[in-house]
């Protein structure tokens, strides 16, 4: 019983393949060039919208990957302009102008907390028309700590530090974004002939020795295959 099942399977699955296989080319290949002639032929003011030939764009041999790599080194976006790729630069140069502000604010914060700290230490007051006068007598005003002024300057200095970091890691994956968009202007076809086939391909595996019976020791299968 288990023997006349499989058979039958293994029947049907070919009998659709084959089916699947005989109307596909020829009916796809028949369709499109009717398509393509009606279209070719259609008189002036008919519903039939016009035919557009795609843009292929193909590998420049003669776009420098290095030179992108060296343009991004030297200045932010540079890189991305050779590349022809406008729109990334404001993008590049909006991120680098939060890191570069967070840079000056923490260090402005930092300077004034250091001055107030040398003030107290020294025992002395800035006096009026001086720098950091007013943040001066309002640390005075709220009784601010020592301990305070002091965990201020190491969070004030620990965020510029960062904001430096930043800069550098975004200077950095502008350059490498820039690197890889050249490459595949160089090395790589991009364009809108993109395809996909599959195959279907009935067949037997054999099953492991511990699965296998006195019946058979095959198992029907089917192998399907994409190709681009």
């Amino acid at each position: 019983m288990y023997k006349f099942l499989l058979v039958i399977g293994l029947v049907t699955v070919f009998a659709l393949t084959a089916k699947a296989q005989g109307l596909g080319p020829d009916t796809v290949k028949s369709g499109k060039s009717d398509t393509t002639k009606k279209a070719s032929n259609t008189a002036p003011g008919s519903f039939a919208p016009p035919i557009k030939k795609e843009k292929v764009y193909h590998p420049d041999s003669l776009h420098s990957p290095h030179k992108a790599v060296m343009h991004s080194l030297m200045i932010p976006g540079w890189g991305q302009l050779y590349n022809r790729s406008w729109w990334k630069v404001p993008i590049i140069y909006g991120g680098l102008g939060l890191l570069v502000s967070a840079v000056i604010f923490n260090q402005k914060n930092y300077n004034e907390n250091l001055a107030i700290y040398n003030y107290r230490k020294q025992g002395i007051a800035p006096t009026p028309g001086q720098p950091y006068y007013a943040t001066y007598q309002l640390y005075a005003q709220y009784n601010v700590p020592d301990a305070s002024i002091i965990s201020q300057l190491d969070g004030y200095r620990r965020n510029r530090d960062l904001s430096y970091f930043g800069i550098l890691a975004a200077w950095g994956i502008q350059t490498v974004e820039a690197y890889i968009d050249a490459k595949f202007m160089h090395s790589y076809t991009v364009d809108n002939n993109l395809g996909m086939n599959m195959k279907i391909t009935p067949g037997l595996i054999n099953q492991p020795v511990y699965a296998q019976t006195a019946n058979t020791s095959y198992i029907p299968s089917i192998k399907i295959t994409f190709t681009f």
